[in-house]
Formats: C-alpha cells, structure tokens, sequence
C-alpha cells in the first residue's frame, strides 16, 4: 500500500484488501486481520469538474449525430448514471410526464426526470431508430467512445460522472433544495450531493466575499 503511486485509487485498493481479509477472518482462513494495522489512505478532497448549462448545449452542438445529441442531452438532465441510461428503452419513457422508469443502483426502481427539449431529441431519434435492446442501440462502451469523441473535439470534462455532477450543480445553482436534487438523482444520502455541489457552493461564497469587498 506504501508503494502505489495512484492518487485516490489507493483507497479503492484498500477497501478491495480490507474486504478480502475481512471475508478470510470470517470464513476461518486467517486468524488475525492483517488490514487492522494499516492506516486508511488519505483522500484529496478536489473540487470535482461540472459543466455549465452553456458547457452542455455546445456539446450538444458538437455531438455527431441526433443519437449523440438525445444520450448528452438525457444524461444532463436526468443525472442517471451509465448503467441507468444504457437500459433506457421506449417502453420505459412516460411522455406525458416527462420521466423515464429506470433500475438504479441496489436493484431499486426510480423515475429520471428530463425536460421538453430533451423530449423533442427522444422522440425524433425513436421514430429513426426504431426500437430494439434499447434506444440507442448501443452498449455502455459506446456510450462511453461517443463522450470521449466530444471530449477530443471540444476540449471539455465528458463522461458520465461529469454529467452526474453536472445534474447537482446546475440544479443547486437554479436554487433547488439539496433534499429534493437527493431524491430526483437517486442518492442515497445527501454525502455525494453535497461533494458535487462543492463547486457551487464556493461560487456562492466566492459572490458574497465580491459583494463585501467592494
């Protein structure tokens, strides 16, 4: 653990040992856990990167094709995660309620939100594309190449946890509760909302000290 040189992933190493070893003490293997004596690694707490509302609409912009433009536009405005959004299909879409019926995180059923000018991609990108797996007809790899080909050409954070973040903060700017950003993202505690919205909240602060020093 000394050793690596990777950043926060250290800790990711460390709670993958720490649950084997657990899992060893428990089944009889070890007798004494090993992980009990190593200090847990320290986190650098970096304000994670979020897209602007404009952010967003020139990447819909520079998006390739109506497929590319309708999985930006979604995942701005619903906050799924990429698993969420891979699934997405017709029969899971509410028009009339602008939602969409996804299985999040744990196996629970939630609904995505997403707005008119989302809807108007979905809808001409189904009427193209047809139906099928889902509406995209991709995986969550080609999901994951369309981000990076607008990354590339754009120069802009873009892949899905930017979007997820992007969600938070563009909603905490809006003025929307974090109670209620919690609930339409499918967080379980207000812990990773509040890290998203970090941003925001500095920029807040950041106001208030300009308004004084002037």
């Amino acid at each position: 653990m000394a050793n690596l040189r990777c950043g926060n992933a250290k800790h990711a190493y460390y709670r993958t040992i720490r649950a084997l070893c657990n899992w060893m003490v428990k089944e009889g293997y070890l007798k004494d856990n090993p992980i009990q004596n190593i200090d847990v690694p320290k986190i650098s707490k970096r304000i994670p990167p979020s897209l602007t509302s404009e952010q967003v609409n020139l990447l819909i912009e520079q998006a390739d094709c109506l497929r590319d433009k309708a999985i930006i536009s979604l995942f701005a405005d619903s906050g799924m995660r990429l698993s969420e959004l891979t699934n997405v299909k017709t029969s899971d879409i509410d028009w009339e309620e602008q939602t969409i019926t996804i299985w999040g995180k744990g196996s629970k059923q939630r609904k995505a939100p997403f707005t008119g000018k989302t809807a108007i991609l979905l809808k001409e990108l189904i009427s193209q594309n047809g139906t099928g797996g889902n509406i995209w007809h991709l995986t969550s790899w080609g999901i994951v190449s369309v981000f990076r080909r607008l990354k590339q050409k754009t120069g802009l954070p873009c892949n899905p946890h930017t979007f997820r973040r992007t969600f938070a903060s563009n909603l905490h700017r809006a003025g929307l509760d974090i109670e209620h950003i919690m609930r339409l993202g499918g967080w379980e505690s207000l812990d990773m909302v509040l890290r998203y919205t970090r941003s925001v909240k500095f920029e807040e602060s950041l106001s208030l000290y300009r308004g004084i020093k002037k």
